[in-house]
This record gives structure tokens, sequence and C-alpha cells, in this order.
């Protein structure tokens, strides 16, 4: 194991820590999963900070007696324990070399709501979401704080870090939403604690035990810093740093729960909380005004306070430029108002009118007095949405810009008193100035807490010691101000070190009795808050050990794999548990290392060669990787763009290089040659393979699931209804306008009707339709397996052929979304210095792109339809162009927050756990959503992976976009002439059948070869 560190040291009477004594008595007794392997405790070693320990293990448990269990033999071990929720936290609190207790995978249960008293109980690895969603369909109502990661964040997390987000504005921090918890310390008491009366508290001391010695105790400590803490403790909303001792006043209750809130896992594991719910109104409008810049607009904010408004956020200029640089949100950005700094505020409402008038009200004030810019009101629900999406992406809208130095997290939540923040920002900006820094500056602004991501060097010694004379001076100036270190994120190892000048030594002091009180081992989450290790120490920001060569050039990481796998930020939009297409694979398995971040996260470490080796071969790495269904939807959705499908391919290139793949990889990797192969007798190897039997059989030397169905080929392909279709008579003046359609193998060998649609519909529109002659294929499937010499050669052989086509900048057309994608993406990364590469690349659309960019005209059809969305195009192109099309011809459709279908390629035909994924991914909502679709509408599906799931697992047929333009050409606005618009396409691909004289010549010379090639992989396999 990775040597660490900080020694684990004997403490008690305990001999120095076994790690493998300790896993082995893990998993005696607990029913979770437990996992001291290399793989897992790389993949917990860092949360969404700049900081890195290596954990001694990781236990997933199934219920509260693993968690009793697992604190139980810590202690008899002495091994340090950490709790971890969705590891979102920025300030480090969430990684150390301890054991993780991983509550989000089982222990997420929201277990009682009143909707009377307005509590819900939950426990610790409940997603916020899942219990506001819950309480206000219920009963209208919510637990207010709401971090910008509220779709995966877990509740236990919340309290640990003392969470607070937009609506705390309205409902206060996690502190003043937490009414009691039912704890379990270090040395084993488990009990509730919350608010507690004088009678009460000489009771319990009374009573004795360990749990009247932690109240005595308890109570000694307030009464001795009593004075200090009503001192020194900033009195503004947004105190979070240091533990709450203010909660253990008498004015406060002596309210034990409130004073472990924010104690970032230091003193006792939380296994239930009361939480206290607040009346959501079901009506909200926003009020967004622009100032000439953040100064002034912050200027304003003590002012809009007076107004109660549910929620007061801030932006500069800077957070939308960087939005917009990244292509963040921008059609959302259109909509904001001008302004160098905007203030953003909610109001609430029975009605959407009494919303509305408030926001209108508000906005007639504010405009009476100097300064302001601009300003709008949005009732809309929908355009609120937007507005609070622009917001929400201030993380990841500021990490990797393009053109721009990387930025982090380490300074990112002070927070001042909210009258005072204009000024504070004033000379923030002065400081960042003095210091050589740069920032976009945001945040809850009625709260007076200020977000920013800095431009810090970690990767030399300089940058790190002018990182640190940058804190002293930055914690020395919101002290300055009356104001908190952290006001939402939490000290951790990021802000802990200076606590002493904002709460003084004897607070400190404090700090480490009130600890001691809990956890007088000092074995719960060492080294945060009390007694930290520096700022400056444990950074992961480091130039990685290992810096192998690639296939791919990542020209958008400066050529190099290394910062490719740095971009994760940590986040965790990856983990949500539903909703957009990232990431398929974690929504069905639920676990880190099949999530976007898990899997950078590794390969991060792979190439550090600390925890893992570095090495292509790494197992971990590979069973990361290898349910990943290179959706691209990280790509697309990620806020930093983490591209795990590159990252998935080239691991595969090197992991069996100089090694037989499995033999998925020859069958469907290398499918594109087989199918010119089937194509000569398609009706002879639907015999073959359409067969129960038979299917059985073919299928498993290919290594395809037997659940799955192998699809069904054509009578004849795209290209043979091309050669043999009698020519169009030429015009006395030639069209000016060409378009080349891309004949890619999933069409042209299993839905030709599709191409032909396409071929049609183009004429009709007065272009001349091309279609390359010869072998051309974008390779889609080698990237699957790592097979990137193929690929570089077929894209290579295909710029040949396509050259002349581009040479006069003819556009270039695909039906299939992936094959396109392949031009527009990995071709890119692969080439990036080859100028033909790059042309072509330009050139190449999908047939939906392309119907919308040249605004062809449309016909009009008034039917219904679902759309299912290719993963690729929804990644890369945001389904823009199918939207496009879809609206302009006045259909009524709807596109499923569904996801990835599942199939993706190759992968939902693997044998065993990857086709459980896929069905697993299909059935979350596409699937049965189709199974209740009216039989006369529309199934749409461009790609050929959705159609293939769609068909196996329903009895629709889907249709491409180009044969519902068909369609609506043929049978007018209405589609009257059939019932059932899929059957007439179906009609369509099987009266595209082949020549008889050619089928009887070729017959037996195919089915010579397909006996003979079924004999030779019988032989293989018997070898194997």
């Amino acid at each position: 194991m990775e040597t660490i560190p900080f020694p684990l040291r004997p403490t008690r009477g305990h001999p120095a820590l076994d790690p493998l004594a300790l896993e082995s008595d893990l998993r005696a007794a607990v029913e979770g999963e437990v996992r001291f392997d290399d793989t897992s405790r790389a993949l917990y070693a860092t949360d969404s900070s700049n900081y890195r320990h290596t954990p001694i293990g990781v236990v997933v448990p199934r219920t509260l007696d693993d968690v009793v269990a697992t604190v139980a033999l810590c202690r008899a071990h002495g091994a340090p324990l950490l709790s971890r929720g969705g590891g979102t936290s920025l300030a480090g609190q969430c990684c150390n070399v301890a054991v993780v207790i991983d509550w989000t995978k089982h222990l997420g249960r929201i277990e009682a709501i009143d909707p009377v008293g307005r509590t819900a109980t939950v426990l610790p690895g409940t997603i916020l979401d899942h219990l506001r969603k819950e309480a206000t369909q219920a009963y209208q109502l919510t637990l207010g704080p709401d971090p910008s990661t509220h779709d995966r964040c877990s509740i236990g997390g919340m309290i640990g870090n003392d969470s607070c987000g937009m609506h705390a504005q309205m409902a206060g921090r996690m502190a003043e939403n937490v009414e009691s918890m039912e704890i379990l310390t270090y040395d084993g008491l488990r009990m509730w604690v919350g608010k507690t009366n004088d009678e009460e508290l000489n009771a319990i001391i009374e009573a004795g035990g360990r749990r009247g010695e932690i109240y005595a105790a308890l109570r000694d400590l307030r009464d001795k810093y009593a004075d200090d803490i009503r001192g020194r403790y900033p009195h503004i909303p947004r105190r979070v740093s240091g533990y709450n001792l203010d909660s253990l006043l008498a004015e406060h209750g002596f309210d034990v729960a409130r004073a472990l809130v924010g104690s970032e896992g230091t003193c006792a594991t939380i296994l239930r909380a009361k939480v206290r719910l607040v009346y959501s109104p079901p009506h909200r409008a926003l009020l967004v005004v622009g100032y000439p810049d953040i100064f002034e607009a912050a200027d304003r904010v003590a002012e809009i306070d007076k107004f109660k408004p549910l929620a007061l956020e801030g932006m500069d200029d800077g957070l939308l430029e960087r939005a917009r640089r990244k292509k963040l949100h921008v059609d959302f950005l259109e909509e904001l108002p001008e302004g160098g700094g905007l203030l953003v505020a909610e109001f609430g409402g029975e009605t959407a009118e009494e919303a509305a008038d408030r926001a209108r009200e508000v906005r007639e004030i504010l405009k009476r007095e100097k300064g302001l810019v601009s300003s709008k009101v949005f009732d809309d629900p929908v355009h609120q949405a937007h507005i609070w999406a622009v917001r929400e992406s201030g993380l990841g809208a500021t990490a990797r810009v393009p053109g721009m130095p990387d930025t982090w997290e380490g300074w990112e939540d002070s927070a001042v008193p909210p009258e005072r923040l204009g000024d504070y920002l004033r000379d923030f900006r002065r400081l960042l100035d003095r210091h050589g820094y740069d920032a976009a500056l945001y945040g809850h602004f009625g709260q007076g807490c200020l977000h920013c991501r800095i431009d810090f060097d970690f990767q030399t010694e300089e940058g790190r010691a002018r990182y640190r004379v940058f804190m002293e001076d930055a914690t020395d100036l919101v002290v300055s101000y009356g104001g908190s270190l952290s006001g939402e994120h939490g000290d951790g190892q990021s802000r802990a070190e200076f606590l002493p000048k904002m709460f003084g030594k004897e607070l400190v002091e404090a700090f480490r009795e009130f600890k001691g009180i809990w956890d007088p081992e000092g074995k719960m989450n060492p080294g945060k808050i009390v007694d930290p290790r520096r700022v400056d120490q444990d950074l992961r920001i480091v130039t990685p050990r290992w810096l192998p060569t690639t296939h791919f050039q990542f020209p958008e990481d400066e050529g190099k794999l290394e910062r490719a796998a740095l971009r994760c930020v940590g986040v965790g939009l990856c983990r949500r548990h539903e909703g957009g297409v990232m990431c398929p694979s974690y929504m069905a398995t639920r676990e880190e290392m099949h999530s976007t971040r898990g899997r950078a996260h590794l390969l991060f470490e792979m190439l550090q060669g600390q925890t893992l080796q570095r090495s292509w071969r790494d197992e971990g790495v590979k069973e990361s990787l290898d349910l990943c269904l290179a959706c691209k939807g990280c790509k697309g959705e990620c806020p930093v763009h983490v591209d795990v499908a590159t990252f998935k391919a080239e691991f595969l290139s090197h992991y069996y290089e100089g090694r037989p793949k499995p033999r998925l990889a020859y069958a469907m990797g290398l499918s594109m040659y087989w199918m010119r192969l089937a194509r000569l007798a398609p009706w002879l190897v639907n015999a073959l393979t359409q067969q129960r039997a038979l299917r059985a059989v073919f299928g498993g030397i290919a290594g395809v699931d037997p659940r799955r169905k192998i699809p069904t080929l054509a009578p004849r392909s795209f290209t043979s209804w091309v050669r043999s279709r009698p020519r169009r008579r030429k015009a006395a003046v030639p069209s000016p306008k060409q378009v080349v359609l891309f004949p890619d193998t999933w069409n042209n060998t299993f839905h030709p009707e599709s191409q032909v649609a396409a071929t049609e519909f183009l004429e009709e529109a007065g272009y001349d339709v091309i279609v390359p002659r010869g072998f051309v294929c974008c390779g889609r499937p080698l990237y699957d397996f790592g097979m990137l010499d193929t690929a570089k050669r077929m894209l290579r052989r295909t710029i040949d052929r396509l050259r002349p086509y581009v040479e006069e900048g003819i556009p270039i057309v695909a039906l299939e979304p992936s094959c396109a994608s392949v031009f527009r993406d990995e071709l890119r990364n692969l080439f990036p210095k080859d100028d033909e590469a790059m042309r072509l690349s330009e050139q190449f659309s999908t047939f939906s792109q392309f119907v919308a960019r040249e605004k062809l005209e449309v016909p009009e059809l008034k039917m219904e339809a679902i759309v299912q969305p290719h993963c690729h195009e929804q990644a890369l192109e945001k389904l823009e162009g199918e939207r496009a099309v879809l609206e302009r011809m006045g259909m009524s459709y709807r596109v499923p927050d569904s996801g990835c279908c599942g199939m993706a390629g190759a992968f939902g035909y693997e044998a065993g756990r990857k086709f459980d994924v896929s069905m697993a991914c299909g059935e979350r909502v596409i699937l049965p959503d189709i199974r209740q679709l009216d039989r006369r509408a529309f199934v749409v599906a461009d790609g050929f992976s959705c159609r293939t799931q769609i068909e196996d697992a329903t009895d629709r047929r889907s249709l491409h976009l180009a044969e519902v333009l068909r369609f609506a050409q043929r049978h007018g606005p209405s589609g009257t002439a059939a019932a059932y618009p899929e059957r007439i396409a179906e009609n369509e691909r099987t009266s595209l059948g082949a020549p008889l004289g050619r089928r009887l010549a070729i017959a037996g010379a195919v089915g010579g070869i397909a006996l003979l090639a079924l004999r030779g992989a019988w032989r293989g396999a018997a070898r194997a």
C-alpha cells in the first residue's frame, strides 16, 4: 500500500494499525461492501478540493447496524474514521487517511415526513432533491438550504458542512434547519441530541455514564467560553467557519444537534437527522437587475434584502464571459439584461400574478435610484430555470476556460455583512490585482457570501509560496470586515489553519476541547478544523510522474493526457440519479467507479503512480472504464467537459496491445468488414442468425448475450439501390446545389429505407445527391475496443475518398449521428494539425443539422411523436437540428429526459453485466414511455443503436427523421394514409429486394464461406 502522509501511531493501548486485519474483521461483521483494494482507495483519495489523501479503505454499509459495526471495529483497531456523502466538498474535509464510510449507495432513505410539525426524518445518504421533491409534491414543503449540487448532494454531507445555497436566504443555513440527530460517538455511545433545557440538562448529567459525561463537559465548556463566543463570533448570516459553539449558549437552548452541524465529521457519526421543512411558495418570479459593475450591484444588496426575497444572487460580467467562451447556456445568456454586475432576486406568491407583482414592485423602486442600467422580470418557469442554470453553473463556467489560465478553489466562499459587501468586493479585487491573480465574482450576495475560483499556480514551488502569501492577506481582509473565512463550504484543510485570526487563540482552544469531548482519541476525520494540516500541504495539483505517449492528441489540453485527466473538478454532476445523459452507468449501478468523476480520478491516479501502478494494464482502471457506454454525455454535460469516451478508447488501445482482445471485439469492432460480406447474401445471413438455435450458436461464438437479438439485414443495401437506380434526367441547367450523403454501414445495411428517404427528400429540395463509391467508413465500432491504429488508417482512407468533395466545398451529411460524431470529434482529436482533416470535420454534419442550417422547406405534419435522441448528437450538438426541424413541421413532440437508451453500439450486445446495465438504462425512462405510446404516434430515433434497443425491447419500430419528412411529403399534414406510420417504412424497407439472379449466383459461395467460418470459429473456441 502507498505510504501515508502522516503515520497512524499507536494510541491508548492500540498497536500500530494493521489494515489487513481490519479489513478481515470488517468483512466478517459488515453486510455491506468492504473495499480495501487499491482501486477503491484511489477512488476516494480526493473530493472536489485541491487535496489528496489516500484512505485506509472504504465501507459501503447496507444498514445502520453496518455503520455501528464499522465504528466499533475502527475503534478496536485504532483506525481513523470519515463519513462521506456526495464527495463534493471544496475544502478537503471529505478526503483523509481513514476508513471512509460512503452513505449514498444504500442509506439514502426518507423515513418520515411530518406535515403538521413540518419536519422530515432521513438517513444521511438521502439526496437533497429527493426529499425536496417528495415534500413539495405532497405538502408544498421543502428543506430550505439548497447548494448548487442539490440534485446529488446528500443531507448528511450538508449537515457535516453546514451547507447553505441560494435559498438559505429564506430559510437559513443547515444549522438552522436541523431539529435533532441520532449520533454515534467513536467510543460507541448512540443517542439522540437536540435542544436541551436546564431541567433536561441536569437530569442527563445526574444520570451519569458516557452521555452524562459529555453533557457535563459541554456545559462547562459553554460556561468557560460564553463571553468569548458572544464577543468573537461574527453576527452575520453566513458564518460557517469553526464549530457552532454559539448553539450551546443559553439563549440558543443548549442545542447539541446544531452545535455538531458543520463539524465536518470530526466529532461524531450521524445516523439519522430530523430536519425542519419550510413552506415553499408554489409560484415564483425573478427580478434581474443590471448595474455598471459588480461593486455597485453589491451596494444595492441591503436595500433589496428589505423586501425579503427568497433568494438574492449576484454575478459579474466575468462569469458570463467565461460561460460564453465555454458555450454554456449561450441561449440563456441572451435573456439576461445588460450590465457589468447582475443581481437576481426571487420572490414567491400563492399565484403567479402575486409573485410577478412583487418583483415588479421592487423593480419600480430600484428604478428611482441612480445606477440601474437595465432590468427584467421573468414570470415564466422555463425562463426562470434558464436563469438559475446560468447561476448554478458558476463553478463549471469558471473552471478550464479556453484561452485562460486554470482556476482553483482555495478561497472561494468568504462572507461578510451584506451591507458591507460592495466595499469588500472592491478591496478584494485590489487584493487580487496586487497578487497578480484574476477571478470572476459571483455568489449569494443577499447573505454577503462571495464565490470565486482563482488562477493559483500549484505546479511550481514559487506558485505555491505565492498562494500562501495570498491566503494570509485574504484572511486578514475578511476578518477586518467582521466576516467569516467560510460562508458555505467549511474549513477543511483550505482555511482551518487561519481560524486563530478569526476567532482568537482562546476560542481555537475551545474548538480543541469541544472535539476532545466527543472524540478523545482524535480519530474522527483528523487534521480538519482542529490541529489542521497546512493549507499548502497534500495538494493533488502536481505534475504526474508518468507521461505516456498517446494516440489522441488532446488539442484542448495542450496535447497532454495528464492535463485532460485533471479536468475533473469533482462537483459530481455525473452522480445524478436522474436527468440528462451523463452518466448512464452510474445511474444504473450507483457506483462511484462507474461515474465520470470516478473514472477521471482513477486515470489521474494511474498517471500519478502512487496508489495505482503506472501502467496501461491496471485492472481497476480497466474495470471502471469497462462499463462506460462511450455515450459522450460527459463531454456534453460535464461543466468542464471531461471526455471519458476518449479516455476509454485510449486506455483500451494500450491495454490490449500485444495480447488478444475479447471475441466481441473481432465480431463487433470489425463489423464494418463483416457487413460488407453479409451484404452479398443478406437473406442467407438472416436465415442463419434469426433462427433461435443458430442465433445462440453464432452469438455464443461472438460473445453476444443470448438474450440479445441479432438485427435483421435489409434485403438490399442502400448503395446497391443507388447503383441500380435509373439515372435522373439531367436538367437543362444543372443544379448548383450538391450534397454528399455518407453511406454509413448501419443505415446502408440495416435501414436503407432511411437513406432512400433522405435521398428523395434532398432531391425534392433541389439537391444533386452524391453517394461516394467504394468503401467509406468512419470506423465508429473500433473505438469501443481501442482499435485506434485501425481507426486511424480507416480515417486516412476515408479522408482520401472524400477529398474531391472537401476541395469543392460540398457539404457531407450522415444519417447516423455516431458516424457524424467521429468526424466532428475523434477526427479532430487524432489529427488536430491536419488541414484536410479539419476541413472535412467542418463540412460534416448530421441530416437534421443540415436541414435546419440550410433552412430547407419541410412539409407540415400534424401528428404526435416521441423522440429518443442519440447520445452523441445530444452531447455534442444539443439536438438543436432535430428540434428545429420538428418544430417547423408543426409536430407535437416530446423528448423524454431519458438519457442514453443503453445500447451504445457494441455495449448492449456483450454477454453478462453489460447487457444488464444496457437494459437498466433503457428501462429507466424511454422503453416504458414507448410501450405506453399511442400506436398512431411516431417514435423518432436517428441512431441505429437506439432503434435496435427500441425494437428489441418493445413492439414498436422507430423511424429516422428523414423517414418522417418523406412520410409527410407523401401522406400530407395529417398522415391520413396510414394509421401506423412505421408500417409504411417497413413496407418500403422490404420492397428493396435484391435481384433474384444475383441471389442465386452468390448463394452457394456465401453459404460455403459461412460454413467454413463457422467451423473455424468452433475450432478456435474449443482451443480457447
